[in-house]
């Protein structure tokens, strides 16, 4: 990881080193915490936060998911990480908000401990590396199915439940694989440990549905978008197991990965075994989105306001 300067916590900024928290933070033994991942590039414009408003709305509705009444507004949170990416001076960074059960309860009831905020920043590359995106990635279908409806709820982005996450992480891992893909309760496909997944069969998009478990993604959101400006059409429906096999082209995407695709399941090569034409249109086009150089987004990227130093070959 690679550190910055400042971190923002609870309406200040303080030294990376200095962020800390009570070992009896609620958070810390329950998972009474949620977040988002955020990315900012350099675009035309200067530095640009992509969706920076959609994702911190989705951050305040997993708080209120998870009864948790975060103490400050939403123009207050995009503020303080334009803030503090200019005091990190950095053109290009990983953002992550964080909202928490402090210290000061202890045992299940959550509801008096009191809630934090805090926001990192920091120079972080492709999550599934930059050759994952040139050449696709390997991945295992996990043993481990999604959380399910009945039993958290996956539509918020809430930090005990990515033990779920971590643990087909691991298990895919450890095989050999670089990503795992989960299944939801019922053995439909669901989404990566960390990202959204679609497939093209007969030149169509499919995708999972909400009701399959997934996290609505941001990305997903975009990626839908372009799609249709792109032409295709796009699906959302249940995808059996084998139709990952026998699809065209797979691939996922999410803040951290961006849009990779997927060359290889199960040991079973995804089409030629290379990612496909949809594919490539898509993450070209996304591309430029994220970076702001397409007319069509730009009202994707909110520009950090305060001039930043450092150049993107820092990240």
């Amino acid at each position: 990881m690679q550190q910055a300067d400042l971190i923002w916590q609870n309406g200040e900024l303080v030294a990376w080193e200095d962020a800390k928290v009570h070992v009896l933070t609620h958070g810390l033994h329950y998972g009474t915490a949620v977040f988002e991942g955020i990315r900012a590039y350099e675009t035309p414009q200067g530095t640009g936060i992509f969706r920076h408003r959609d994702h911190l709305d989705r951050l305040f509705k997993s708080a209120e998911l998870y009864y948790m009444t975060i103490p400050y507004g939403l123009e207050e949170l995009r503020s303080a990480t334009h803030e503090l990416i200019a005091a990190n001076e950095l053109r290009e960074c990983y953002i992550r908000p964080l909202v928490f059960r402090g210290y000061g309860e202890m045992g299940l009831y959550p509801l008096d401990a009191p809630v934090e905020v805090a926001i990192a920043v920091w120079a972080w590359g492709a999550y599934l590396g930059e050759e994952g995106k040139r050449l696709g990635i390997r991945a295992k279908v996990s043993s481990w199915r999604r959380i399910s409806h009945d039993s958290l709820i996956p539509h918020a982005k809430a930090s005990g439940q990515y033990l779920n996450s971590v643990l087909a992480k691991i298990e895919s891992s450890k095989a050999g694989y670089q990503e795992a893909i989960l299944l939801d309760s019922q053995g439909f496909v669901c989404e990566g440990s960390g990202e959204n997944i679609y497939i093209v069969r007969d030149g169509k998009i499919l995708t999972p549905p909400q009701t399959a478990g997934i996290l609505d993604g941001i990305n997903r959101k975009s990626i839908l978008q372009i799609a249709a400006d792109l032409g295709y059409e796009v699906v959302e429906r249940n995808l059996a197991r084998a139709e990952l096999i026998l699809a065209e082209e797979v691939f996922m995407s999410g803040t951290a990965a961006e849009l990779v695709p997927v060359r290889e399941i199960d040991d079973h090569a995804i089409g030629s075994g290379e990612p496909g034409p949809i594919t490539r249109e898509l993450q070209r086009v996304f591309d430029d989105a994220l970076h702001g150089r397409d007319a069509r987004y730009t009202d994707w990227v909110d520009v950090v306001q305060a001039p930043s130093k450092v150049t993107s070959e820092a990240v």
